[in-house]
């Protein structure tokens, strides 16, 4: 009964396809350069690289403390010393995420190429693949939920099979990019261009603010130690109470996260600046402050901030368009540089 809220939503679903029949199209691996913003030479070399060099989705932190990083041409372990790529055999894939499950199998979502398994203490990849039947087409986001299933958006695998939530049986949206399990069990949706929904085990409900807007084209869900719901919209970052929808900030929030302090940190666009992107840490004393107190870590003006994570040792790494940065709480090591190698 622990788990009824995620059960339910399953049951509910007699319309669910496998192997990711109704997924969005995505662009043929002919066009991996124009969607990286990169030369097929720069490519070249950015795989070959020892370090991560291309764009960098996600960051991820393995039950050893290593950190784990997606980008885009290879997914990338450091172990506090050197950085080695994973999947430096596997050809021309578009890593979007990476996620080591409970169990310490490792997970990879590729958005050209699927979802890719290594069993826990093992080498090599199985890749699940939908033209056989055994897999889903694309994969930008990963999530592990409380029952021990893996989802891929709005595609669950439950250690036998995928399937896939679609509108043709009653699903909100076919373009489902991220998902977040409360701590009451309700499930909540994130959807490329799309409104924002949550289930609770019954319905389906469209998310709206005070002026009965809906949040669109949202990329990050979060819950805090306190159990309010923090997002991020095009209009900027929010916050939910379970009563009401509080606008905390006009910055971007692509990425958010709460570290062990209670501090939140986001990445994302900053349009006052002139299209600069931040990374950004909300003090946790001031954020129920009509005006919380924001501390700019990092700007730049060309690019993009994207993934986030908070490390063991409480260093924050941040993933960029061509790589990957640390912040120890003083200084910022961009691991391109020979200095940031070491």
């Amino acid at each position: 009964m622990k788990y009824i809220h995620l059960y339910i939503l399953l049951l509910m679903f007699v319309f669910c396809t496998s192997c990711g029949q109704n997924q969005t199209s995505v662009p043929k691996q002919n066009n991996r350069s124009h969607r990286s913003g990169l030369s097929e030479s720069q490519l070249k070399e950015a795989a070959a690289s020892k370090v991560p060099m291309s764009m960098v989705r996600n960051v991820r932190q393995a039950k050893n403390g290593d950190i784990l990083i997606a980008s885009y041409v290879g997914v990338y372990r450091y172990d506090g010393a050197s950085f080695t790529n994973m999947t430096s055999t596997i050809e021309w894939p578009t890593f979007w995420d990476v996620l080591e499950d409970r169990k310490g199998n490792l997970w990879l979502a590729s958005q050209d190429s699927g979802v890719y398994f290594q069993p826990a203490e093992q080498n090599g990849f199985m890749h699940f693949k939908a033209k056989d039947g055994t897999g889903i087409s694309s994969a930008l986001h990963i999530y592990e939920d409380r029952a021990g299933n893996i989802w891929f958006g709005a595609s669950r695998y439950d250690g036998k099979s995928f399937r896939t939530f679609t509108t043709k049986g009653g699903f909100p949206s076919n373009n489902i990019r991220l998902l977040l399990e409360d701590k009451t069990g309700k499930l909540w949706f994130g959807a490329q261009g799309e409104n924002m929904f949550v289930y609770d085990g019954k319905t389906f409900t469209v998310l709206k603010n005070n002026d009965g807007k809906a949040f669109k084209n949202v990329w990050s869900i979060i819950e805090d130690k306190k159990g309010n719901i923090w997002f991020g919209d095009v209009d900027g970052l929010w916050r939910y109470d379970g009563r009401t929808f509080t606008k905390v900030s006009q910055k971007g929030a692509y990425v958010i996260i709460e570290d062990k302090k209670g501090n939140i940190w986001t990445t994302g666009e900053v349009k006052l600046y002139g299209n600069v992107w931040a990374l950004s840490r909300y003090d946790a004393k001031s954020l129920y402050n009509e005006k919380p107190t924001v501390t700019e870590i990092m700007l730049i003006k060309e690019g993009a901030l994207l993934g986030l994570l908070e490390a063991n040792d409480g260093s924050i790494w941040v993933g960029s368009m061509n790589g990957v940065y640390r912040y120890d709480g003083k200084t910022i090591s961009d691991f391109k540089s020979k200095e940031g190698q070491k």
